[in-house]
């Protein structure tokens, strides 16, 4: 490709509107442009890219034994009421009319979709177990895209559905998909962790996220330092105590009173006034959901997992009370409430089952209590119901845990019959015997991939794409074009690199050698060849190394090795 000829508008400032550095480093390498908020164009620097990344995804599809298909973008809002998907998914879901005043979506994803086809298409046993998938755009209305490809509202996405006839052979699928997609991210260059995640509005009983490491990243991980244990902080378990109370503890529990606390009703406000540490108090945080309201207590210096709580409630829809409420509840304003007296659902973090002679709200205005003990209150259940902490033990092996940030760019789910019971995919079995299909899904994010992928992979110049996803391999840098000895043997190598098969740009244009070397380094090209008067003169090529910035100089009759060398490393 000739640099003349290609469409690749760089921009030497970061734009305003850019957050994050491979948003900033897209936009000034003229990879993408805005077209409204949330969605954008891909140039073809970027298509390239997309197009090396979905060759590695079609790749490892195809050898963990998954076909290809093509499903429907638009969808009929009769399969997701089946699902009971139309009213949950939320406003995330883009919804329209056709001119018959039918319901249509936007797919987001497409269970439905695919269970559709599955329920119509298959019959028997002998036909799974299957596995399809596609590269596709999707589309969710999300409330606030940012960050470029990494958190828009039109995305391309590759999902893979499976169809088996039992757990094991379910499990056997999840487990290939699970190793095909190490190797897509091990393929794309990337530092990542696969991670015990929440299934979110996808649902189904168990999911792994794969997570590529980044400062900038949305999600909070956890991993252990003497285990192979890690975890979305959303999912991140609890180790729960080791023992119980003892009876020497128990003997010397003091009896609950009340003390006045004027005007005081955060944590830090009530610990202060009362000179104890905020793991010495129990919070009772009223929450709100589609069920019933429920109490939750935690200690002080914990705070409440909503993702645990809204599994363990098994409801759709939960938030913390509102002030009607909490006065309706407890009898007192915001900043008081106790669990003592409470007629509603007490549940209780487990680390509280070890505290005695605690602090809690006095469900009166400007009160609270001391020497509150378990026994003082009903605690309907136990559970771990909190947000793990850099002081908690791992929960497999009790080793260290170690915090990170990553960026989600893949999701692997159990969904088990989820969606064939809702929609009525069944195979008959062995013995004639209609059975529910268990079925699983896999979603990698391709803009996302790319977007995290330069987020590892970057200087203060600009991207270091990894070989394996570059646009184009090498890039021929002739200076002083105007010099027919330098046009016409770099006219030579750009011809004799393309015959060998490697990805070439040549920048042709009429530019200073400092705004082409600039823009070399910005669009992160693994290897850039410079030819020059004197380097032609020489028979000469310098060879430079974008990952490394080592500049070696190469006789041409070197050259095809030393660039196979450095590509394998770069």
């Amino acid at each position: 490709m000739r640099y003349s000829k290609m469409l690749l508008p760089t921009l030497k400032e970061d734009p305003a509107e850019a957050e994050v550095i491979s948003h900033k480093l897209m936009l000034r390498s003229g990879m993408i442009r805005k077209l409204a908020k949330g969605i954008y164009s891909c140039l073809p620097l970027a298509q390239r890219v997309f197009n090396k990344v979905q060759q590695i995804i079609r790749e490892e599809m195809e050898r963990a034994g998954a076909q290809e298909v093509t499903l429907p973008g638009v969808q009929p809002s009769d399969i997701w009421k089946e699902s009971g998907r139309w009213e949950m998914y939320g406003k995330e879901l883009l919804r329209f009319k056709d001119r018959n005043n039918r319901d249509f979506c936007l797919g987001p994803t497409h269970e439905e979709v695919v269970t559709d086809l599955i329920r119509r298409e298959i019959r028997s046993y002998r036909q799974l177990p299957l596995n399809l998938f596609q590269i596709q755009t999707k589309f969710r209305d999300e409330i606030r895209p940012r960050f470029g490809l990494m958190r828009c509202r039109e995305f391309v996405m590759k999902d893979a559905y499976s169809f088996d006839v039992d757990e094991d052979a379910a499990q056997e699928s999840y487990n290939r998909m699970f190793d095909a997609y190490i190797r897509i991210f091990e393929r794309c260059g990337l530092d990542f962790r696969a991670v015990e995640a929440d299934t979110g509005t996808i649902g189904g009983s168990f999911s792994h996220e794969f997570m590529v490491l980044a400062d900038s990243g949305e999600d909070a991980i956890v991993s252990c330092d003497s285990c192979n244990y890690a975890a979305n902080i959303e999912k991140a378990e609890v180790k729960p105590p080791d023992t119980d109370i003892d009876n020497e503890t128990l003997s010397r529990m003091k009896e609950a009173r009340k003390v006045l606390t004027p005007g005081k009703k955060t944590v830090e406000e009530v610990t202060d006034f009362l000179k104890i540490k905020p793991d010495r108090l129990v919070k009772t945080l009223i929450y709100e959901t589609d069920k019933e309201a429920v109490a939750v207590l935690v200690r002080g210096d914990h705070e409440v997992n909503e993702i645990k709580l809204r599994n363990l409630i098994d409801c759709n829809d939960l938030s913390l009370a509102g002030d009607d409420l909490i006065i309706k509840t407890t009898h007192a304003p915001v900043g008081f409430s106790g669990p003592i007296g409470l007629d509603i659902r007490i549940i209780t973090d487990n680390a509280v089952s070890q505290m005695c002679d605690f602090v809690t709200g006095g469900n009166e205005k400007d009160t609270h209590l001391i020497n509150v003990n378990l026994g003082d209150f009903k605690v309907d259940r136990y559970a771990d119901l909190r947000v793990i902490t850099n002081e908690d033990p791992c929960p497999r092996c009790g080793g260290k845990l170690s915090f990170k940030r990553g960026i989600e760019v893949g999701h692997v789910f159990k969904l088990g019959k989820k969606y064939s019971e809702a929609l009525g995919a069944t195979y008959l079995n062995a013995r004639g015997r209609e059975e529910s299909i268990i079925m699983g899904c896999y979603g990698i994010g391709v803009g996302r991939t790319i977007a995290a992928a330069i987020e590892q992979n970057h200087d203060s110049n600009g991207i270091i794409f990894p070989t394996s996803i570059a646009p184009f391999q090498v890039m021929v840098l002739p200076i002083n074009m105007d010099k027919s000895e330098v046009r016409d043997k770099s006219e030579a190598l750009y011809i004799s690199l393309k015959d060998e098969g490697y990805d070439v740009l040549i920048d042709d244009r009429d530019e200073s050698p400092g705004v082409k070397f600039k823009d070399a380094d910005l669009i992160g090209i693994p290897i850039r060849l410079t030819l020059s008067k004197k380097t032609s003169k020489d028979d000469m090529v310098e060879l430079k190394v974008r990952r490394t910035q080592e500049v070696i100089m190469v006789k041409k009759d070197d050259l095809l090795d030393e660039i196979q060398k450095y590509l394998q490393y770069s």
